[in-house]
């Protein structure tokens, strides 16, 4: 069984174990030790930032809804033409054995879809654009 609060942390090629200490005030910062060096860190969330990390805006109001890690394309949630609020799912993406739900960034109009169902994303492609 793994011991809490360790993990593997891979950084140019090579792992490295980490601890991270249990945060002990309100304080957003975690303590974590990596061999005989602290760190202060912050720990984000993934889920918070799915949806909004992989889009962007463009003049004229169109966003692109991007990947920001190779994968697999799994699912396409909505059709071209489809009218779709913020915040609702457009497509499915595995990446690291995980799938992660790309939501569109705004109220629009799903104006393309770039890549069929299994196809393989490298980070940055531009998956769908909403107008």
């Amino acid at each position: 069984m793994p011991e809490p609060n360790v993990y593997l942390f891979k950084h140019a090629g090579k792992i490295y174990q980490i601890f991270v200490s249990p945060r002990q005030t309100t304080s957003e910062l975690s303590s974590v030790n990596v061999g005989s060096h602290n760190f202060e860190i912050k720990i984000i969330d993934p889920k918070r930032l799915r949806g909004t990390s992989g889009a962007s805006e463009h003049a004229g109001g169109a966003a692109e809804i991007k990947t920001a890690m190779p994968g697999k394309l799994v699912r396409v949630l909505v059709k071209v033409g489809a009218e779709i609020k913020q915040g609702d799912g457009v497509l499915v993406v595995e990446a690291m054995k995980m799938q992660n739900e790309m939501k569109s960034p705004k109220d629009g109009i799903v104006k393309e879809i770039r890549f069929a169902e299994g196809a393989t994303v490298n980070a940055g492609d531009v998956l769908a654009i909403i107008e």
